[in-house]
């Protein structure tokens, strides 16, 4: 295996243009918590065992450009309301038949988000 392999995800981060407006939609509406913060510049979340995190322009350098999050999800109960609430867009739910179910959204500047659901077990 090369040294230079990926191990592990360690992070993924959106160029926000206003990442502490951000911050409100991504700790309300999908309930992140908050594991660092540099002023308005950084906000990083831990989610499963890596990190996600809003990172304004000049912080990102060279990025330009966000990312589409794939966040999993037990159910939606709930979802579409707290997202509308904190400002954000339902885009539309995909039903993936036995793999799950994807809800897919825009948070406040427009950054494209998912929720997945896996499909329950089936009972043998």
């Amino acid at each position: 295996m090369s040294a230079v392999a990926p191990k592990r995800l360690q992070n993924v981060y959106l160029v926000a243009e206003r990442p502490g407006a951000l911050h409100d939609f991504y700790s309300q509406a999908l309930g992140l918590q908050l594991r660092f913060q540099d002023g308005e510049r950084w906000f990083q979340y831990g989610v499963g065992g890596g990190n996600v995190s809003l990172a304004c322009r000049e912080e990102a350098a060279p990025a330009t450009s966000g990312a589409v999050l794939v966040f999993e999800v037990d159910d939606f109960d709930g979802a579409q309301q707290r997202i509308a609430a904190a400002g954000g867009e339902v885009m539309g739910l995909r039903d993936m038949g036995s793999h799950g179910a994807v809800l897919s959204l825009r948070d406040p500047e427009g950054h494209v988000v998912q929720l997945f659901r896996r499909a329950p077990a089936e009972v043998a």
